[in-house]
């Protein structure tokens, strides 16, 4: 029994309309609270993990970068925070750092800021930029940061530059990592 041309070019038909309804009706499901469209931000870094130290160090680090849309082409117009923690026996202190900018590639990300919050050991290092990198590798992640060769943060020098970090030599614990890399793709 052979089909009509007809009848396969109406189902084709039929399977194209419902696939464009289906793709306008999640571009519309993608609002903000005003039900205006929301735009994908240009970037962003996000999560919270603990690093392994064989030596038991309390390492945290927390991330809430992003970069927005209309900002896509300026990674310097990032905002948002992060924080991170280091504690072995009575030594130890927390610092906040507000975001100056932020690069991400692939599952790589690349986030500066200057502290502006710190406690115990670390409040020296207000006032100084810091740098941090993260490698999203899902349960796997890695994390390097910019005072990895001079030992702590408020060591940092003063003229350091904006997204520079170290390679991510540290192991995030395990069952401990949920960090997020969304990735940047500028305008060319």
């Amino acid at each position: 029994m052979s089909r009509s041309p007809f009848l396969r070019t109406r189902v084709i038909s039929a399977t194209a309309v419902t696939m464009i309804t289906v793709a306008a009706g999640s571009a519309v499901a993608a609002q903000d609270d005003t039900g205006e469209p929301r735009t994908r931000e240009a970037a962003a870094l996000t999560g919270t993990a603990k690093l392994y130290r064989s030596a038991g160090d309390d390492i945290t680090f927390t991330f809430d970068a992003h970069l927005d849309a209309e900002d896509r082409d300026n990674p310097l117009g990032a905002h948002g925070t992060f924080s991170f923690s280091h504690y072995l026996g009575d030594w130890g202190g927390s610092a906040e750092a507000e975001v100056d900018c932020l690069v991400t590639g692939g599952k790589v990300a690349v986030v500066s800021g200057v502290v502006t919050k710190g406690d115990r050991d670390l409040a020296d290092a207000v006032g100084k930029r810091v740098g941090i990198t993260v490698h999203d590798r899902g349960a796997d992640d890695r994390l390097g940061y910019s005072w990895a060769a001079l030992g702590l943060p408020q060591e940092t020098p003063d003229d350091m530059p904006k997204c520079v970090s170290s390679a991510p030599f540290e192991k995030v614990k395990k069952g401990s990592g949920d960090f997020r890399v969304l990735p940047w793709r500028p305008e060319r």
